[in-house]
């Protein structure tokens, strides 16, 4: 009797043991691509954190492996590129010239102009032909690390303000209301931001490092105008605002 209940209670505490369930495995963060404009293929994983540099000098021109898109949208293999650039960068402008701007320092390549364009990074839009997408800002392309500046004054925003920019700008998107309250400015990718909410900014005052965070074409500076709290359906041309000038241009020009 007593090798009868022994064997019971065996067969139970197998059971049991069989039933129970098994030790949970971590799975990495990762982004989830919601939002429309700034849409990477695929998500990049943000477990681990990149390091800081310094922001770079002028760069001197070299000849560099490049995708540059050509009219119809196939990529070019090569073309002469500065110094020091992310070698992730992809270019979809046919445009090469180097351009200063008040948001950085040096003089850097757009990457992707705002309006109708080939990239693949976003969806079919009714107002571009061939089924081209719109790219909502313009890439500027930065040596990762570069310091993104304040080209106009204004105020952080709280990222916890309504219409906060979604993962495919990355997990630090910034966003600095102009001073009269009317529009937003908002900086994509940065991998460290260097600025509080609420801070006032002055033209000049250092925002944040340039990164890839959310993008999947390298190190950049994504600069894009909204209306003061709007969503990213109200974006219109940067170009007033990034005031992008040739680098072979005088200084003041």
């Amino acid at each position: 009797m007593r090798a009868i209940t022994a064997l019971t209670a065996l067969t139970a505490t197998t059971a049991l043991t069989a039933c129970a369930p098994p030790d949970p495995t971590p799975t990495p963060t990762r982004l989830e691509i919601t939002v429309p404009g700034d849409t990477p293929p695929a998500a990049r994983d943000l477990s681990a954190d990149s390091p800081a540099a310094s922001a770079p000098s002028t760069p001197s021109m070299t000849s560099a492996p490049s995708t540059a898109s050509t009219a119809t949208g196939s990529p070019s293999t090569t073309a002469v590129l500065p110094a020091g650039l992310d070698p992730a960068n992809r270019f979809y402008d046919t445009d090469r010239s180097l351009h200063r701007s008040p948001w950085f320092a040096g003089a850097w390549p757009v990457m992707v102009p705002y309006g109708c364009t080939t990239a693949p990074s976003y969806r079919a839009d009714p107002r571009c032909p061939g089924g081209q997408g719109f790219h909502h800002g313009t890439d500027v392309a930065l040596p990762c690390g570069t310091v993104i500046t304040a080209g106009h004054a204004g105020t952080v925003v709280d990222p916890a303000a309504p219409r906060r920019p979604g993962p495919a700008y990355g997990p630090l998107a910034l966003r600095v209301r102009s001073a009269d309250g009317t529009r937003d400015t908002l900086v994509g990718h940065a991998r460290r931001l260097l600025v509080s909410p609420g801070q006032r900014v002055e033209p000049g005052t250092p925002l944040a490092e340039a990164g890839d965070l959310g993008a999947p074409d390298g190190c950049h500076l994504h600069l894009e105008v909204r209306a003061a709290g709007g969503a990213v359906e109200t974006a219109t041309d940067p170009s007033p605002v990034l005031r992008l000038v040739s680098a072979s241009a005088p200084d003041g020009d």
